[in-house]
């Protein structure tokens, strides 16, 4: 049991527009300050409090437009997905469904990189906002009547988000780590080190493959780079299962 009424919860995010109260606030207006504050320090800063200091409002008037920060992260969450896309056709009116799902990808690999804190944000059951919906809809749309099955269709999609999601987590990652120490110094810190504890390991296939990935990426990974390439290959494999 969650403890919260689903009944609610949807109602909420079906009718985020809301009404504007005497205070001037809205449901509209507290999701958008609260993503302010998610892009600027993560997730973890928004409070309820923090949103109300941001709108110069009680913090007991928030929550007769939301319940609390669950809810108002569901609402930031449908928010975000609705940023996706200008329509429900955008993603299959980029050409052959390839094109579709290269557009798709790019899009969902800028809304990470735009908003990071929807990787603190996921879950194992999918938002059921309006954005969200249509999100699913609209992705779906340059795969269908090409000669999947609908169950093919699905899990096409959901290949490619996966392979998105993962990169951009690691693209994020490496984005907050850099921060503190680039690559470059971190490696000149560990190589001496790693160098003497690997003393006569004879490892020419990786020292090769290592050597000429971290110089192409100017770095220790380079998410962008297999992101184009592992899309590529999926969308390979798919184009198998059409002949």
């Amino acid at each position: 049991m969650t403890g919260k009424d689903p009944a609610r919860s949807l109602a909420l995010l079906w009718g985020s527009a809301g009404k504007t109260g005497r205070s001037g606030l809205s449901v509209r207006t507290i999701v958008t300050a609260a993503t302010e504050i998610a892009d600027a320090q993560g997730l973890e800063a928004v409070t309820m409090r923090k949103v109300a200091e941001h709108l110069q409002a009680g913090t007991m008037s928030l929550y007769t437009h939301v319940p609390g920060k669950s809810e108002l992260t569901e609402l930031m969450v449908d928010a975000a997905l609705g940023e996706l896309y200008a329509d429900l056709d955008e993603p299959a009116r980029q050409g052959d469904w390839r094109a579709g799902m290269e557009f798709v990808a790019k899009r969902n690999w800028e809304m990470y990189l735009k908003h990071p804190w929807l990787m603190q944000a996921s879950s194992a059951r999918p938002n059921l906002g309006p954005n969200a919906v249509r999100k699913y809809e609209a992705e779906l749309r340059p795969l269908d009547g090409i000669g999947l099955s609908d169950l093919d269709m699905d899990g096409a999609l959901s290949l490619v988000l996966g392979h998105v999601d993962s990169q951009a987590r690691l693209q994020i990652s490496l984005a907050q780590a850099r921060k503190d120490q680039s690559d470059w110094d971190w490696w000149e810190e560990q190589a001496p080190i790693l160098e003497r504890l690997m003393t006569g390991m004879s490892l020419p296939v990786a020292d090769r493959v290592g050597t000429a990935s971290s110089e192409h990426y100017q770095g220790a990974a380079g998410p962008e780079h297999v992101l184009a390439f592992g899309l590529g290959r999926i969308l390979d494999g798919i184009e198998q299962l059409l002949k």
